[in-house]
Formats: C-alpha cells, structure tokens, sequence
C-alpha cells in the first residue's frame, strides 16, 4: 500500500513540475520586449532577424519557404498560417510532441475531425504531415481545451493547438498543403 502511494504522489509530482515548467517557458516565450532584462555582464544578444514592431513574437521566420504554408517553428512553438506574398493571415503558440519532426518541407498527408490523442485525450481538426520512426507527427486541439502534460518517456506526436487555432488550421492545412518546418 505505502509503495502505491508513493508512486502516485511521484506520479502527480511529476506532472506538477512538467506543466509548471511548461507554463514557465510559454510565459518567458511573451514577455513583451521592452520588459525583458539583461543580466549584468552577459554579452548582448545575437542579431536576430527582423521582427514586426506591432506583434514581434508573430514576425514570420526567414527562409520558411514560398507560397501558401504552414510554417512550424520547433525551437519557439509556433505555428505561421501563410497566404501568397507571405501575408501572414495566423500566428499562434502551440504546446511542442515529444517527438519532432526534421526541419524540412511536407505535405498534409491525412486529417481527422474527432479522435483519441496517443495520449488518450479526444482531440480535434487532427492534421498529419510526417511520420518520425513509426509516430505519425500532426497538429490537433484537445476537444476540453487541455495542454498535454508530456511524458518524455511516451513517444507522442500531437502538436496541440487551442481550439480557435485548431479550427483555423483545419481550414487552412487541406490535404498536400505544404508544412516547413524550421528550428
């Protein structure tokens, strides 16, 4: 008895600090610019590419390709919507599979309105583009609105999305639509 405790209070420990870890990043991911510090005696940050002075976190990546796409950004869990002439019609954050894909260009290879993630949440507006050593890589919505709460021991491939983002994706990601996925 005292070791089946034991491993759900490690259980749900664990699965505490993974989504305050998670929470964490995601918040350090928005902070607005002008409130960021620089530690004293740190270098200067690299140059980095240009950004939108409206939405800087939305500033599309450069060498993401050409033409209508969905760019992934893996290194800051971000999703691009792109129209010709690179017109950015939607941006958002999304919550990163224990298993990536290579940066690369893929086609939307299949969609599912409703199923069950590997994780066993339903999950919707399912839209799969590569395939990782047997795991299928896609981008989906939990039908409750949830964050997965990462095993990194489970090989999962669902790049979660919220729901609104979920639904603009499904529209937008149709089968063959190209997704570049960059670092």
């Amino acid at each position: 008895m005292a070791g089946t405790s034991s491993m759900i209070v490690a259980g749900l420990t664990a699965a505490a600090l993974a989504t305050v870890g998670y929470l964490g990043h995601r918040a350090a991911e928005t902070v607005p610019p002008d409130l960021r510090r620089q530690a004293s005696g740190s270098p200067a940050p690299a140059p980095k590419a240009p950004r939108s002075s409206e939405r800087p976190a939305a500033a599309l990546p450069p060498r993401s390709g050409l033409g209508q796409r969905v760019v992934y950004s893996l290194r800051r869990d971000r999703v691009w919507l792109v129209d010709k002439g690179d017109k950015v019609r939607r941006t958002f954050g999304v919550s990163p599979s224990t298993v990536d894909p290579a940066p690369g260009t893929y086609r939307v290879t299949s969609r599912s309105g409703k199923v069950t993630g590997s994780d066993g949440v339903p999950v919707e507006h399912v839209v799969r583009f590569a395939s990782v050593d047997g795991t299928a890589i896609g981008f989906s919505a939990a039908v409750d609105g949830s964050a997965p709460v990462l095993d990194p021991q489970e090989r999962t491939g669902g790049i979660r999305e919220t729901r609104a983002d979920g639904t603009a994706m499904w529209r937008f990601a149709t089968i063959g639509r190209t997704v570049v996925v960059v670092p």
